[in-house]
């Protein structure tokens, strides 16, 4: 089993967490939830994650071919890469999983 640092735990949770809040009022929060505010969270965070792992990849092949980095920050953009992706596939089980629910509500 691998261990994660916790600060790389953190950060991905903070991230998590803060896609679905942005910068608006409460009028407008509204307003954009009722426009697709759930999928544009869910885009984002995909965008998030992709982003992430390619971070991971950049700094892992600036190390590997030899024009600098430190190999700790490719662990740790590598660990932030699966916590973000693990966290990723968790909110896409819930949703799933949420939806079956619906489905076998009776009408």
């Amino acid at each position: 089993m691998t261990t994660i640092p916790a600060s790389t735990v953190l950060n991905a949770y903070a991230r998590a967490a803060g896609m679905g809040s942005g910068n608006q009022g409460p009028q407008a929060g509204v307003a954009k939830d009722a426009a697709g505010g759930f999928g544009d969270m869910l885009k984002q965070a995909i965008n998030e994650s992709v982003e992430t792992s390619k971070g991971g990849e950049q700094k892992m092949a600036a190390v590997t071919g030899g024009t600098g980095g430190n190999i700790v920050d490719v662990v740790t953009a590598v660990a932030e890469a699966e916590t973000t992706l693990q966290t990723v596939v968790t909110v896409r089980d819930k949703v799933i999983t949420a939806y079956q629910e619906i489905m076998r509500m009776p009408i």
